[in-house]
């Protein structure tokens, strides 16, 4: 069976638990709306930790020593993931219905920004491709649009989300907020699908930046890396659910993630420099065998990704 496979069989498994009651509905909502708004822009650089996200947005309240900036990031993400609800139906997604997710996003941060198309060269930080000039921003995201519909129902719903991102991050349409509106509208695209949510977390930054890098190339491994966000995504929901995973989860462990798993079960929050060192591995090492434990839902990371740390589930 291959990931595409093992994530429709995951969604069947999801479906058959349908309709959610609407108090489940609602809490599968707001769990997601912190955890992306979270992971979102932490993937930028926001410094807020996840709890600290959802007092922000749940509460109101502000956080003491932390920008004001990364506030309203959250407040705006927010509320971009609330409109991204209303949009998840059959209307036919329009350049009017992507001007409305970066306002809702960027409105706090810069008014005379939000919404609008930039008008001015940017570059991205560590890409060796450039982004295309302003003037043809518009006629861009127009063929992306013309693009999507031809393609919405030939592609599979995963592969046409990833692509939908990459090709929206290569336009680059906005001064600020690209990639937070690349993730929703991926997300969108899922939902309409019927898929739930995905988030890419923030410890997965570097290879989430390196798969896109080669998309420019070929967009193979960056679908690949979507495909298996969502599978983590179906496995946990169904957790969530109380949904028994044991014939879709079954997964034999390396006889490296196994090592490493073993430590962590006696050094709860070492992060990968501490298993690097106690196993003479290379930090690229033990960062594939802490993905491979992940997928097979044996660990997970908690607290901020500067000083969080991997615990055994």
């Amino acid at each position: 069976m291959n990931q595409l496979q093992q994530c429709d069989e995951l969604k069947k498994k999801l479906d058959a638990l349908r309709p959610f009651p609407a108090e489940t509905l609602r809490s599968l909502r707001e769990y997601y709306r912190v955890g992306l708004t979270y992971s979102s822009n932490a993937l930028e650089g926001n410094s807020l930790t996840e709890s600290e996200t959802k007092v922000v947005i749940e509460d109101g309240l502000t956080v003491q020593g932390k920008p004001l900036c990364d506030v309203y990031e959250a407040l705006g993400h927010a509320e971009a993931y609330d409109h991204l609800q209303l949009m998840a139906t059959d209307k036919q997604l329009e350049v009017s219905d992507i001007l409305k997710l970066h306002e809702l996003f960027y409105k706090r941060i810069d008014p005379s920004q939000a919404g609008k198309f930039r008008t001015v060269p940017v570059f991205i930080s560590g890409s060796h491709y450039p982004l295309p000039p302003p003037e043809q921003i518009p006629m861009l995201v127009d063929e992306l649009l013309a693009w999507y519909r031809r393609h919405e129902l030939l592609l599979h719903p995963l592969e046409l989300a990833a692509l939908v991102h990459q090709k929206f991050v290569f336009i680059h349409p906005f001064v600020d907020g690209n990639g937070r509106v690349a993730r929703l509208l991926m997300n969108l695209v899922l939902l309409r699908f019927g898929y739930p949510i995905t988030i890419i977390p923030p410890i997965l930054r570097l290879e989430y930046i390196a798969t896109l890098e080669k998309a420019h190339h070929s967009t193979n491994e960056f679908i690949q890396f979507v495909i298996v966000r969502e599978i983590e995504t179906l496995r946990e929901l169904l957790r969530l659910l109380g949904c028994s995973l044991e014939k879709t989860a079954a997964i034999i462990l390396s006889h490296g993630a196994a090592q490493v798993l073993q430590l962590l079960q006696t050094h709860s929050g070492w992060r990968v420099p501490n298993l690097a060192e106690a196993l003479q591995k290379s930090r690229p090492t033990i960062e594939r065998r802490l993905r491979e434990l992940r997928n097979a839902d044996k660990i997970e990371f908690r607290g901020a990704p500067k000083n969080g740390g991997y615990f055994t589930k």
